[in-house]
């Protein structure tokens, strides 16, 4: 078991546009930003699932088919995520126990503050 590399992303307006686009959740409070600027969160906020999508990068780079195959993850949004964020998905020390390897995962914007955080486990290596 070793440690994970860290993933970082830039998480433009565009980038979320694109991720709009591609998942077809074009809700305002992600692409409108008179809308969004009305709302308590002051302006655009990337998706949810697209920040997410980091952390099953950094677990699908870090164990490849065995996160695609016996992966999983259970995690808390705690924060927006704002246009321009730089954004790193991370991964604490593994523990193994009962054939899985778990990690305390977080992705955390430039400023040190989470925005997801939870638990992520795969099948150990044999």
């Amino acid at each position: 078991m070793s440690e994970i590399a860290p993933v970082m992303r830039r998480l433009s307006q565009s980038r979320i546009a694109a991720y709009a686009d591609a998942s077809g959740d074009h809700n305002p409070i992600h692409v409108d930003e008179a809308f969004a600027a009305a709302t308590p969160f002051a302006g655009t906020i990337a998706h949810g699932m697209l920040v997410l999508a980091l952390l099953g990068e950094m677990m699908h780079e870090a164990h490849g088919t065995a996160w695609l195959e016996a992966g999983s993850m259970k995690v808390r949004f705690k924060a927006p995520t704002r246009p321009d964020a730089e954004v790193t998905a991370s991964a604490g020390p593994p523990k193994g126990a009962n054939g899985r390897v778990e990690y305390a995962v977080q992705c955390a914007n430039g400023a040190g503050e989470a925005l997801i955080e939870g638990r992520a486990s795969v099948a150990a290596p044999s």
